[in-house]
């Protein structure tokens, strides 16, 4: 009979507008925190050798540095007012080999062999997940990196015009050859191999501690400097930034500072709708409580009666809140059903372009956390409406 009673009281347009409100918002919600934590590895992770904000930057050539080469380098007072600037948060020095290098390989009875620059860049720069990325002083292995556009160059250009045969990485990563170093009267042959590929970098890399130690052993005995820096921005998408370096005569690569920009622009827009969906949230559970109130209002007097013939007040309020509570619960777990669904059908896209998928625990996670907080809120407005009527009589 009671329940009879109840259900009487209730604006059918008010629950569907609930209802699917509320889905909107949820779905929104989690489709955001799930293609955010699928992209993670995109957003947050190093290509390559480099964070997503950090760019080369060289100093523009003209005529009068080509005849005094000096002017390449960065001096201290230089080094000093670019880390002073406030959207740099760090800046790290290319170090330049001072001694001849060259590599020899031989094949099929024929020896190869070419000239070759080094530079090196601290480690923690570096994302190598190799186990041969490391040196010292008693090995006699001297682990490379070079630039993928050199991998290109000879598979679709010398490789085609001379009939040779094309390398993929992973072969290439099995070749090994020998590296001639010669400087100060003094020389030295290492077993060499190629250990990772780098896009971000048109340059040879080799370890650090191998390049200041052969700097001194083979290298001149005054440094020149360094002529390229790794800036780490705080914030890529500052205007001051290319201002700065115009003013000042410095390149920049602004293909990295474009996908840092492009990066910070999704995340925002991942932001924006985020917020809008949690705004559709809150006007949801807004327009149910407003609801609930009216229905409470307008049945003022019968809850009363219900309460004086002996119905407690939360034998009165139950109905509603279970129907509050079974509606949220629905939504929450259809919205999530609907996220699974479409993260389907962009994953197998995704897994072409990149290693994505950050799994469906932060989805689960949302989900648990947002039906918690509804159910609480919801729950404690209902029951306090229809305790405020009775109380008052």
């Amino acid at each position: 009979m009671l329940r009879k009673l109840q259900r009487k009281t209730l604006v059918p347009v008010q629950i569907a507008g609930y209802a699917l409100t509320l889905l909107v918002g949820a779905a929104i919600v989690l489709l955001a925190v799930q293609v955010y934590s699928d992209l993670k590895p995109l957003l947050n992770g190093k290509a390559d050798v480099f964070s997503a904000h950090t760019v080369t930057v060289s100093k523009n050539v003209t005529v009068f540095k080509t005849a005094r080469k000096e002017g390449l380098y960065f001096s201290e007072k230089e080094l000093r007012q670019l880390r002073e600037q406030d959207f740099v948060k760090e800046v790290a020095l290319f170090n330049s080999a001072a001694f001849n290098a060259s590599a020899a390989i031989s094949f099929d009875g024929q020896r190869m062999s070419t000239d070759l620059f080094f530079e090196s860049v601290p480690d923690s720069y570096l994302d190598i997940e190799s186990a041969d990325w490391r040196w010292d002083s008693t090995s006699d292995f001297l682990p490379i990196i070079i630039p993928e556009d050199y991998l290109n160059l000879y598979n679709f250009g010398f490789a085609e015009s001379q009939s040779l045969p094309v390398v993929s990485p992973a072969l290439l990563s099995q070749v090994t050859f020998s590296i001639y170093v010669e400087g100060n009267g003094k020389s030295k042959v290492y077993n060499s191999r190629i250990v990772g590929l780098t896009g971000k970098i048109n340059s040879i890399l080799v370890p650090e501690d191998f390049l200041r130690w052969a700097n001194g052993e083979f290298g001149a005995a005054e440094g020149k400097g360094s002529s390229r820096l790794l800036v780490e921005f705080s914030d890529a998408s500052d205007e001051r930034i290319p201002q700065y370096f115009e003013a000042n005569g410095l390149n920049i690569n602004k293909s990295e500072l474009e996908t840092s920009k492009m990066v910070f622009f999704f995340k925002l827009a991942m932001l924006f709708v985020t917020v809008i969906a949690v705004i559709i949230i809150v006007l949801s559970v807004a327009f149910i409580i407003m609801s609930m109130n009216l229905i409470v209002q307008r049945n003022r007097e019968m809850f009363v009666n219900l309460h004086n013939i002996g119905y407690s007040i939360k034998d009165i309020s139950g109905f509603y809140k279970a129907l509050v509570c079974a509606i949220t619960v629905a939504d929450l777990v259809l919205a999530a059903v609907l996220v699974l669904w479409v993260r389907g059908l962009y994953m197998g896209r995704l897994s072409m372009l990149f290693q994505a998928g950050g799994g469906v625990t932060p989805l689960l996670a949302s989900a648990a956390a947002m039906m918690a907080v509804l159910l609480v809120v919801c729950s404690l407005f209902t029951g306090r409406a229809i305790r405020n009527i009775v109380n008052r009589q």
